[in-house]
């Protein structure tokens, strides 16, 4: 009793600490060993969109007057703009595919290493820190970009005009004198040309700034706040044309009920790269097996498409343990006259790599 008390107490620690390390401490009746979980594939679909705010500049009814700009909005507007689409496939803890390794004196692997989550990541490999999994967070501090005031810019004549189709004829004046003297610089025509390169670049940055500011006078700004939406399904079968997710102009990324916005689709096409497993060659499997071998994973291989109904967003092949069997190591792979270390895939429990380590 003594000696059950320090394993479980060694259990508890490990687990407090989140380590990954897992050694002989879970017993189940009689037997001591590890129980371990293989993953299925769940679809990640992160959605960027970015929330654009309009403002009208003051002399925005003069743009197409003056600057030959046309088109130029007179009223402030939000509305929001798709920006981009990534898809990843995740591992989850598949509740019916759970193991239990019994450790025995001859055959079983001494230690088994796993996720957080309990999925399966390597047999035999030595436990070190840098093995286990590390979270780098990087804090930058990024102030917003000053947004340069185009009055601070004016002339006297500018600023003293009596209307305003005055003043904006007189802005639109000094934006083709800033641009006609950018070309003189350039094309080394200018009057007072800089001694080198970098007081040319000063001097055209400032140019350009001061385009930018009263050129907003005119087309008005406008601000972008970057969002993201996520979301995430779980293939049991292969689908054609589902909706994922809609986006609105007006209002963003919204569910598939929302009919508010239009509908983005997904399919998935089993490519059956892996030949499926009867339930009952898949029963007798388990039965033999689950407390003699390691199980892992044998993915099969699928088509994931996204478009808008039109055209394709994206389109590639991943992974999907659903489309795939389970197989076993032999236990005779983990006696006393070799040690194998194997390394599994914790995304979709997949054997990457065994290697044999001969005891001298």
């Amino acid at each position: 009793m003594k000696k059950l008390v320090i394993i479980i107490s060694l259990s508890i620690t490990t687990i407090a600490y989140a380590q990954t390390e897992v050694v002989t401490g879970v017993m189940r009746g009689k037997d001591y060993g590890v129980v371990y979980t293989l993953p299925k594939t769940e679809i990640e679909i992160e959605v960027t969109a970015n929330k654009v705010k309009y403002t009208p500049g003051e002399f925005s009814k003069y743009a197409e007057r003056f600057l030959r700009v046309s088109g130029v909005s007179t009223e402030p507007n939000e509305y929001w703009r798709l920006v981009d689409v990534k898809v990843k496939t995740l591992g989850i803890p598949n509740a019916e595919s759970t193991y239990f390794v019994k450790m025995k004196d001859k055959t079983v692997a001494p230690l088994i290493e796993l996720t957080e989550d309990g999925i399966v990541k390597s047999i035999n490999v030595p436990y070190t820190q840098s093995t286990s999994a590390k979270i780098e967070t990087k804090q930058s501090k990024t102030g917003e970009k000053k947004k340069n005031d185009a009055h601070d810019f004016l002339t006297e004549e500018i600023l003293i005009a009596n209307s305003t189709a005055k003043m904006a004829e007189l802005v639109a004046k000094e934006i083709y004198n800033i641009r006609e003297s950018k070309n003189m610089l350039l094309r080394g025509q200018a009057d007072n040309m800089p001694s080198d390169g970098a007081q040319l670049k000063i001097m055209i940055d400032n140019l350009n700034t001061q385009e930018e500011a009263m050129t907003a006078m005119f087309i008005g700004t406008q601000q972008e706040e970057e969002k993201s939406f996520t979301f995430r399904i779980i293939p049991d079968k292969e689908f054609s044309n589902e909706i994922a997710f809609r986006f609105s102009k007006k209002l963003g990324v919204v569910g598939k009920d929302n009919l508010a916005g239009e509908p983005f689709y997904i399919s998935l096409k089993n490519l059956h790269t892996v030949p499926a497993q009867s339930d009952k060659e898949e029963g007798k499997k388990k039965k033999d097996k689950k407390l003699e071998g390691v199980a892992y994973n044998t993915p099969g291989k699928a088509l994931f498409t996204l478009t808008d109904g039109r055209k394709k967003m994206y389109e590639k092949e991943i992974a999907v343990t659903q489309f795939g069997v389970t197989e076993y190591l032999a236990p005779v792979l983990f006696n006393k006259n070799s040690t194998f270390k194997v390394y599994f895939d914790p995304i979709t429990g997949g054997l990457l790599k065994v290697d044999r380590e001969e005891e001298k």
